[in-house]
């Protein structure tokens, strides 16, 4: 029976629905799994991909379903919710059911956005544990970046401080001799800590390091964590940490983990992280937690790993893309599904009224702030124009050969002539369209979701890339930003133009994957640009290299790899009952 969301807070729901959380003896034999292939971490647990995918291996895939959204409001439209509704709603179809969604970052989770738990009955559970590390991977990601962070700075006092024959009598040591002013990595931790994002180190002598102005980014955004959600095994993962580039020499060559022989350590550190985490929703039907690379400048999916596990688990895998589909979408289409060879039956494209009322010219929505009226009152002009927003998104998905299932996440204000609206507009666009309840009612709320997604899974679809593997990054780039952003084509900077040349013109380059980088609250570069912006053109003033994950980051405008702290961040609400030791108010929303 649903929680009462008018009554009960998150951590409340999340408390009275754990009581009855499967233990990992229960998920064994619920999930038919052998004694070894679950790890128990208190009341939770790791799948032990190797194991499961070897016995597993020959067993068909089941139903493949990703979960984008329109272009959101600063508050998210729900795809998590919409991710743990659907797998209810399925649950309560009695199908055999699963999914993966991304782990959150403490940055968010003590800022302002939340746990990314989903939310009401639409929860995923054990809502403290999922958002306080889990089984440690981000801890585990943190520790093996900033290892080759503490590798790099030492060796370049080092060599600073002994000549060629002393540094190689001393430690074996081949000099390397490092570009102090190409510098390519910087330090993580998994707050938002804006203080911290550039910074002198090396302070205080010879003794104390190199000095040199270096900062820190946002442990997410680290390279290993887009390397941790597209690698396919744990001989993947070490291959590719052994490829990243921490910094060039003087001469302009790039300098790698391997070069500073740390790659090795910084597998061990991640060893672990190779196995999801195994969590439940509020209605018990079970959902894997891994990776959380960011979605501006990686994939923002979780991982290739989990998503080949489900498959061979579940009859219907439900998997979500960070942000909108012109962002998350067109990466899980053009790069995770190329990477893994994966290929989806339906894409449920999460869509609320409130946002549809903003792409239609309503008042400017901002994350603390009380909305106005136009989005807690019927409003049905705001809505026939931010349909625009939702029908480009639309024919994006079908773009894919893919024929997708748009789902009006229903808000208590949203009225049935708006719903009614949206279902009419969808429809005529080609999609199915399902209204669901699920943050209210749980599964029982998307069951209308749950059967139109069923039916969407028997369709024959003809799923393609946007663009071939051989072509050129910058028609890549000029493909992606007319067909998917709506752009009349793609100007390019002095400096990301050279950067493309010499790209194009080395095949070491020919297999990258090209990750476009630019705002999530627009189709446009320009995120104040909502609906459907016309008549302009994507700048392109940088390209990001990352030679680990093999991706070139084609960078539409400014994006900071380390987010700043509100003034009313989450963190002020969170404490812990001194009698129990639970901790109270994670994403404390009613």
């Amino acid at each position: 029976m649903p929680y009462d969301t008018n009554k009960l807070k998150q951590w409340q729901i999340s408390e009275l629905a754990e009581v009855n959380m499967p233990t990992p003896e229960e998920w064994r034999d619920k999930l038919n799994l052998q004694k070894d292939e679950l790890i128990p971490y208190g009341r939770i647990s790791k799948l032990d991909f190797l194991k499961i995918m070897n016995r597993l291996n020959n067993k068909p895939d089941g139903k493949y379903i990703e979960v984008t959204a329109i272009t959101p409001t600063p508050l998210g439209e729900g795809k998590s919710t919409t991710s743990l509704g659907l797998m209810e709603g399925l649950g309560k179809r009695k199908q055999n059911v699963g999914g993966c969604l991304r782990q959150p970052s403490g940055a968010p989770t003590f800022g302002i956005k939340g746990s990314a738990a989903g939310g009401g009955n639409a929860l995923l559970i054990p809502m403290t544990e999922f958002s306080m590390g889990l089984t440690g991977d981000i801890n585990d990601i943190m520790n093996a970046h900033n290892l080759a962070m503490v590798a790099l700075t030492s060796r370049m006092q080092h060599e600073r401080n002994y000549n060629d024959e002393q540094l190689a009598r001393l430690s074996h040591m081949r000099r390397l001799d490092v570009d102090p002013n190409r510098v390519e990595m910087k330090w993580v931790i998994d707050f938002n800590a804006q203080a911290l994002r550039n910074i002198v180190i090396g302070l205080g002598g010879r003794m104390n390091g190199y000095t040199m102005e270096s900062g820190y980014s946002v442990a997410v955004s680290s390279e290993l964590m887009a390397i941790l959600s597209i690698v396919n095994d744990l001989a993947d993962l070490r291959k590719r940490i052994g490829e990243i580039t921490v910094a060039y020499d003087k001469r302009g060559q790039p300098i790698t983990t391997s070069d500073l022989e740390v790659a090795g350590a910084m597998a061990a550190f991640m060893r672990n992280t190779i196995n999801p985490t195994l969590c439940s929703t509020a209605e018990y039907q079970p959902c894997m937690v891994h990776a959380g690379p960011f979605a501006n400048i990686a994939v923002g999916q979780s991982s290739i790993i989990a998503d080949r596990m489900g498959l061979k688990m579940f009859d219907y895998h439900v998997t979500e893309s960070g942000f909108a589909a012109d962002i998350g979408f067109e990466k899980f289409w053009n790069i995770k599904c190329r990477y893994s060879g994966l290929k989806p039956n339906v894409s449920v494209l999460t869509t609320s009224i409130r946002a549809l009322k903003m792409h239609g010219g309503g008042p400017k929505v901002v994350a603390g702030i009380e909305l106005s009226e136009e989005y807690t009152k019927e409003n049905i002009p705001l809505i026939e124009k931010g349909c625009e927003n939702m029908l480009h998104h639309i024919r994006t998905i079908r773009t894919a050969g893919i024929n997708p299932v748009v789902c009006i996440n229903r808000f208590h204000t949203d009225t049935n002539a708006e719903v009614a609206l949206v279902k009419r507009e969808a429809e005529k666009a080609g999609a199915r369209c399902a209204e669901s309840t699920h943050f209210a009612n749980g599964g029982d709320g998307a069951l209308e979701l749950a059967d139109a997604v069923m039916d969407s899974c028997k369709d024959n679809n003809n799923f393609k890339f946007l663009y071939p593997v051989e072509m050129k990054l910058r028609d890549r780039v000029e493909k992606i930003a007319r067909v998917v952003y709506g752009a009349d084509g793609v100007s390019w900077s002095s400096e990301a133009a050279a950067k493309a040349k010499t790209f194009e013109a080395n095949a070491k380059y020919d297999d990258y994957a090209t990750m476009m980088v630019k705002t999530q609250l627009s189709l446009s570069h320009d995120p104040t640009l909502k609906g459907v912006p016309k008549g302009w053109t994507l700048p392109i003033r940088d390209i990001l290299e990352y030679s680990g994950a093999k991706f070139l980051c084609p960078m539409a405008g400014d994006i900071t790899l380390m987010p700043g702290t509100p003034s009313d961040p989450n963190f002020r609400k969170v404490d812990i009952d001194i009698k129990t030791g639970k901790v109270t108010g994670l994403h404390d929303v009613t």
